[in-house]
């Protein structure tokens, strides 16, 4: 495994696949106080790429041109939070998408752990160390704890896809999966509008 970091943005002719994992790091879960401080990309290949985002510009055109690129594929976990957290701060709109979460909430229906570490585990058999989920992301430099960190976000994020597209196939559910991820643009636009909590569906 090589974890490069990168200061600002993406290297120019960095090909990163047709599928690419992604994953945020902020200074907290709150989409109007807490600011985009870390993106961090692999090809599955097992490298990660660290991107260390120049606040308050966010000047990054080669990592918002992959974000928006609609022939790569940007695969999350928990998608929702980070098409926000991208769409407010990098001005991107992402597509298309794959959330393992998601997909584990439609297909993993006999437990109600659908959280990284419990997923990864589980399909591909690595127990992830979540230490420096909780440090500080907007600092000058980035520690190799947090490099560590950041980069295992990403890296067993195609082989956990691939269990969870065997899976929904095999139930039936992969197209109701495919659904829910062309909606997330949508519902990250509904959480920075306001609607975050509210349930649009409900009757109520």
């Amino acid at each position: 495994m090589t974890i490069h970091s990168h200061e600002g943005d993406l290297p120019d002719g960095l090909d990163l696949g047709p599928v690419v994992a992604v994953d945020t790091e902020t200074l907290g879960l709150s989409l109007v106080r807490d600011a985009l401080c870390v993106v961090q990309l692999s090809a599955g290949d097992g490298d990660a790429h660290v991107v260390r985002l120049n606040r308050p510009t966010y000047d990054c055109p080669n990592l918002k041109a992959l974000l928006a690129d609609p022939k790569v594929e940007k695969l999350f976990h928990f998608a929702r939070f980070d098409v926000a957290m991208c769409k407010r701060y990098l001005g991107v709109t992402i597509g298309p998408i794959f959330c393992t979460k998601i997909a584990s909430k439609l297909v993993r229906t006999y437990t109600d752990r659908h959280g990284l570490k419990d997923l990864v585990k589980e399909l591909v058999g690595v127990e992830l160390n979540k230490q420096q989920q909780s440090s500080d992301w907007g600092a000058d430099k980035l520690s190799e704890a947090q490099l560590a960190y950041a980069a295992s976000d990403v890296l067993y994020l195609h082989a956990a896809k691939t269990r969870l597209v065997e899976m929904l196939t095999r139930e039936g559910r992969l197209e109701m999966a495919q659904a829910c991820f062309d909606f997330l643009p949508f519902r990250a636009e509904l959480d920075l509008a306001g609607w975050a909590e509210a349930d649009i569906f409900s009757h109520a």
